[in-house]
């Protein structure tokens, strides 16, 4: 792969790390953060997804070096690129769902956004890490969204 092609293949993937990043970091303090009625359901399901996301930014951030470009790893340069907003202090249980639900589907679009660049610059590595993330993302906010059903 050209460093052309390398280089759009890397600010697609970049995106998705750093949507990646945010969303590990917002989901590790309503961890903490979490209160309520649902509190233990909730703390243990927002720790297993913020486990399975610090795993994941390894991944995305070692792709990106793979293909011979520079993977961000500041606050600043997530924070120029990322959709997810951090979460607020005294956020509501519910409230901390429906966030995580609307930040899953984010980043499953920073994940097809990187599969459509890949298959263009013909990087079936990325494609396939970029189906990886979507399946999760989705099968995420699909779990999270059934704590919001009666």
């Amino acid at each position: 792969m050209s460093n052309a092609r390398s280089r759009e293949v890397a600010v697609a993937a970049a995106k998705l790390l750093a949507d990646s990043y945010t969303l590990y970091l917002k989901t590790h303090n309503f961890h903490w953060n979490v209160t309520g009625p649902m509190f233990n359901t909730l703390h243990t399901m927002f720790e297993t997804q913020y486990t399975e996301l610090a795993l994941a930014v390894d991944e995305i951030a070692e792709r990106i070096r793979a293909i011979g470009q520079h993977a961000p790893g500041s606050y600043a340069e997530f924070g120029e690129i990322t959709s997810v907003r951090d979460g607020k202090p005294g956020t509501k249980a519910l409230d901390m769902v429906r966030e995580l639900v609307d930040d899953q589907l984010k980043v499953a679009a920073s994940a097809k956004e990187l599969i459509a660049v890949a298959e263009k610059n013909g990087d079936d590595v990325s494609v396939d890490l970029g189906v990886r993330r979507m399946q999760v993302h989705e099968k995420t906010a699909w779990m999270l969204r059934s704590h919001l059903e009666e």
